[in-house]
């Protein structure tokens, strides 16, 4: 792979990895907000002891947990951007070490 292949991989990875941390951002403070409507919820539920309460509990903690999984998976997508801006690197010094 030539150099201003690499240069265009390793900017696009970069550029990618910008905007899955932007979002992984926005998504974290989303569930921080969501947890705690949750956690709120399902103390109403507690409380309240009706079963539409307890429905709107159980709803609130389905949105946290599917949000949840949301930030897990932008996680794993930062991680293997990670890696593969790393092996883009590796590649790059071997090509300068060789010259």
């Amino acid at each position: 792979m030539t150099r201003s292949m690499l240069q265009r991989r390793l900017v696009d990875v970069s550029e990618r990895l910008k905007r899955l941390r932007a979002d992984l951002a926005v998504t974290e403070e989303q569930l921080a907000f969501l947890e705690d409507e949750a956690d709120d919820a399902r103390l109403r539920a507690l409380v309240a002891e009706t079963p539409l309460v307890e429905a709107e509990a159980r709803d609130a903690r389905r949105h946290a947990d599917a949000l949840a999984r949301q930030r897990d998976a932008l996680r794993r997508a930062v991680a293997d951007l990670v890696g593969e801006q790393d092996l883009l690197l590796d590649r790059m010094a071997a090509e300068l070490s060789t010259r």
